[in-house]
C-alpha cells in the first residue's frame, strides 16, 4: 500500500471557500479527482488541482524509493482537510475618522492519496491467525 501527502501553506483562499472545493473531491480516484478540479468554476480549484498533482507525483517517488508496483490509476484520495492559516489584517479609512479592518484569510490544505488495501493480504494474515 502506498501512501503519499502533499500540503500547501499560507495559500490566499479562504479557508470556507476551499473547504468547499476539497467536499467535491474527498473519496475519489486522483484522475478523477484532477478532472473535477480542472473543470470547477470555483478560484480555490487551481491550487488545489496542483496539490493533487503533487500528491501523486509524490506517491510514484514514494513507491520507487520502496520499490513497490504504483498504477496511478488506484490511487484515491484518501483523506484532504483544509486548515485555516495565518490572517492578514489590514485597514480601509472610513468616514468621520474611522478605520475599518479587513481580513484577509489564509488557508492550509493537506491532500492524503493512497493505494487499496489488497484484500489477499488481509485474507492470508487472517488464516495465519487462525491456525496458530
Amino acid at each position: 500500500m502506498v501512501e503519499s501527502i502533499a500540503r500547501v501553506k499560507h495559500i490566499r483562499v479562504t479557508p470556507q471557500k476551499a473547504r468547499r472545493v476539497v467536499a467535491l473531491i474527498k473519496g475519489k480516484q486522483a484522475q478523477e479527482a484532477l478532472a473535477i478540479l480542472k473543470f470547477a468554476p470555483q478560484g480555490a480549484s487551481e491550487p488545489i488541482y496542483k496539490l493533487v498533482a503533487s500528491a501523486i507525483a509524490n506517491a510514484r517517488v514514494t513507491a520507487d524509493k520502496t520499490n513497490e508496483y504504483l498504477d496511478e490509476q488506484d490511487l484515491y484520495v484518501a483523506n484532504a482537510y483544509v486548515d485555516e492559516g495565518t490572517t492578514l489584517k489590514r485597514f480601509r479609512p472610513r468616514a468621520q475618522g474611522r478605520a475599518f479592518q479587513i481580513k484577509k484569510r489564509t488557508s492550509h490544505i493537506t491532500v492524503l492519496l493512497s493505494t487499496p488495501v489488497v484484500e489477499e493480504t488481509v485474507a492470508a494474515a487472517s488464516t495465519k491467525k487462525a491456525s496458530k
